[in-house]
């Protein structure tokens, strides 16, 4: 029978026994009476040891000639040895096999990110993931991701999976990727925004949508790509947008909390950081309050009126943490004019929606929606959009519809704060830009 993979963090389970060890080789010292190779998997580091003698003379000879990030499978024993720097063990070997050899140079430092240019190890990104920083940074997101499922799944939530390819009169043209479908224009779906509520009309209460979406901005940010994995929820039978809130700040608690139980000490030794305070509610300021408090406090007054800048973004995040002990607030109570139309509209004229913003940048934008046709087909009009282009989405709320909203955001941007990475491109397996197709 085949015997199952042994990964190295498991090698203590194996002292005294011969084992099968398959890995990439991470270092080599081959002095004048023994040679020393650390050998790596996704899982740690361990250290082979050959002595040089007539009996190891063809391993001494395949490890004398082998290049680095080669990899092998090595037949030995695994024995305990406090001598041994690298976790008191170490592995005596009988066969050694080389299954691929590496070419001498790479391309890149795999060791230390920063002693090479940060477009060069895109280029060679296969070999920039080998980092154990990036394996554990793709390790927590699978478990957030998860996590994610698991609370709106136990909430009686349903996943949907909204169509990608869009008529393109259903998207606003300026920022979106023209496709050719079968002789007729379409483009690549920007959001999952008008199908999310059509679950709505359809009567599924609550939904959620983990999935891609396309941005054709031409921005060099180190917050933009034109890829975004999204994450998407929507529910029914609200009462006003703080339920959405509600519901976004509980899910958020949740996850963070996994998070931190199974990778908060991994993470802090790792990346130095330590995962956001989810003790505490997250505070909840107006956007007049805010104009105020970036006015008042920091004596900061911005161009923009109706929006925010990035700087005033952190200085807003600056002043929850100081006064609140959040990473997080909302934002909500946004002019209308900074608003989509389908985003519901006080008496006093304030979109009842919101921004969650999050240790300096804005990562959620949330709102109730505007269910009543009449009123939707209106605001579509205000904002200068024919109404026959939308035609399909309105017909949604002429046949009844419950009072509904919900939130949206990139993933990556998300996990990019989380880690307090300084560009999104570190935070995306894969990077899509203006300048970046490939590979």
């Amino acid at each position: 029978m085949k015997m199952k993979k042994i990964y190295i963090k498991d090698l203590n389970n194996y002292f005294n026994k011969e084992i099968e060890l398959k890995a990439f080789v991470d270092n080599i010292r081959d002095l004048q009476y023994v040679q020393f190779v650390v050998l790596r998997d996704s899982s740690g580091k361990v250290q082979l040891t050959i002595e040089k003698n007539e009996e190891n003379k063809e391993m001494v000879e395949i490890i004398s000639n082998l290049t680095l990030e080669s990899t092998l499978t090595i037949t030995g024993t695994v024995y305990e040895n406090p001598k041994v720097k690298l976790n008191g063990m170490e592995i005596i070997p009988t066969n050694i096999v080389v299954t691929s050899r590496s070419l001498e140079e790479l391309p890149i430092d795999i060791k230390n990110k920063e002693k090479s240019l940060r477009e060069t190890r895109l280029d060679y990104r296969f070999l920039d993931l080998r980092r154990p920083d990036n394996y554990l940074f793709f390790k927590c997101q699978t478990l957030i991701l998860q996590a994610m499922r698991e609370y709106w799944v136990n909430n009686g939530y349903i996943e949907i999976q909204s169509p990608k390819i869009a008529a393109s009169n259903a998207e606003s043209g300026a920022e979106v990727f023209k496709i050719d479908y079968f002789g007729e224009e379409a483009c690549l779906s920007q959001s999952p925004q008008f199908y999310k509520q059509m679950a709505m009309a359809a009567g599924f209460n609550n939904v959620f949508e983990i999935a891609p979406a396309f941005r054709a901005e031409n921005s060099h940010t180190s917050y933009h790509s034109t890829e975004i994995f999204m994450v998407d929820a929507e529910i029914s039978w609200i009462d006003s947008v703080e339920d959405v809130m509600d519901m976004q700040e509980a899910w958020l608690k949740y996850f963070l909390n996994k998070l931190n139980k199974k990778y908060g000490e991994e993470i802090k030794e790792t990346f130095n950081v330590e995962i956001s305070n989810t003790d505490v509610k997250f505070p909840r300021i107006t956007f007049t309050e805010a104009k105020n408090i970036l006015k008042d406090k920091y004596n900061y007054v911005a161009d923009k009126t109706d929006d925010f800048e990035r700087k005033e973004e952190e200085l807003l995040c600056e002043h929850a943490k100081e006064l609140y002990n959040s990473d997080f607030v909302f934002i909500t109570k946004f002019p209308k004019s900074s608003r989509p139309f389908y985003h519901n509209i006080d008496n006093q004229g304030f979109s009842n929606s919101y921004d969650l913003l999050y240790k300096g940048v804005e990562i959620t934008t949330g709102a109730q929606r505007e269910h009543r046709a009449d009123v939707l087909e209106k605001q579509i009009i205000e904002k200068g959009i024919a109404p026959k282009t939308l035609q399909f989405y309105i017909d949604f709320f002429k046949y009844g519809c419950p009072p509904h909203g919900g939130f949206g955001f990139g993933m990556a941007r998300l996990m990019m704060k989380i880690f307090e990475l300084d560009n999104i491109r570190e935070a995306t397996y894969l990077y899509r830009g203006p300048n970046r197709l490939t590979p």
